[in-house]
């Protein structure tokens, strides 16, 4: 019973998401919220608009589901503004990528948790893009309008999205954000799918988004310190998560290792005598 009540909360919440998410977006493409932006009245009608989705949010919605309301229809309006930014005639296109990618990646992986059963150093890392790519386009605008390497960015953000996704959907109620160290009765160990190509396929796809976000706004610094920081961060998580791993399913699983790679550039993982 409890399972059930369990897996209906998720489901609910997720609907809720998805309909907060669209509504967002909705309201966040709307041209007239660019157009009016620097008006005094488009400001007060912008703030009245987001003051009354607000208030109809908080009557729909009573505690918990009125927080994953107002987070989900936040990163609806920053897609939908990203995707005006994308399409717009500007020199600003490359930016409007980004913030679909940062905003939408975020949202599914809620929804994905959610279906299936933010930190200091982010926000860093995240406000040290936008600061690098802002000076960057004020000082040195030409290396901004790098298209060819924009689009190999955009490629490495929806491959690793992708694949990201399709690792927490094989894996399923195995799947979590947080190294387990005790093992449930419902765990398996999962080779299959994209798993019997790489065997942490959802750090690789991280790893290749994370990456690819800062290849699509061309930002050379960025570029080396994600690249440095995520391939520090994930070789530290895969040798703690196979000690659990080899813990959970012993031989089964090191003769998994020995066969499929990690998927990662120089990371082998745990060293087994």
């Amino acid at each position: 019973i409890f399972a059930i009540m369990a897996a209906n909360k998720l489901v609910l919440e997720g609907r809720v998401s998805i309909n907060a998410f669209i509504v967002g977006a909705w309201f966040g493409h709307l041209d007239w919220v660019f157009d009016y932006l620097t008006e005094t009245p488009g400001k007060i009608a912008i703030c009245i608009h987001i003051a009354v989705t607000n208030g109809l949010l908080l009557i729909i919605y009573k505690g918990p589901l009125y927080k994953v309301a107002v987070r989900a229809c936040f990163l609806g309006v920053t897609f939908g503004c990203g995707l005006i930014i994308s399409f717009s005639e500007t020199t600003w296109t490359h930016f409007g990528w980004y913030i679909c990618s940062l905003s939408f990646f975020h949202y599914s992986e809620y929804l994905v948790t959610a279906i299936i059963n933010l930190f200091l150093e982010y926000t860093l890392a995240a406000v040290s893009s936008w600061v690098e790519f802002t000076v960057e386009k004020l000082t040195v605008p030409e290396l901004k309008q790098q298209t060819w390497l924009s689009f190999l960015g955009l490629l490495m953000v929806l491959c690793g999205e992708s694949l990201r996704k399709a690792a927490m959907l094989t894996a399923g109620s195995n799947f979590n954000h947080i190294v387990q160290n005790e093992k449930a009765r419902s765990h398996v160990l999962v080779t299959s799918g994209v798993y019997s190509y790489f065997r942490h396929p959802s750090y690789v796809g991280w790893f290749y988004w994370s990456t690819g976000t800062q290849v699509m706004l061309c930002n050379p610094v960025c570029i080396l310190g994600y690249t440095i920081a995520s391939w520090r961060f994930f070789r530290e998580r895969i040798e703690e998560e196979e000690l659990s791993l080899i813990h959970f399913f012993g031989e089964d699983y090191v003769e998994y290792k020995k066969k499929v790679p990690t998927g990662l550039p120089f990371i082998s993982g745990i060293r087994v005598n």
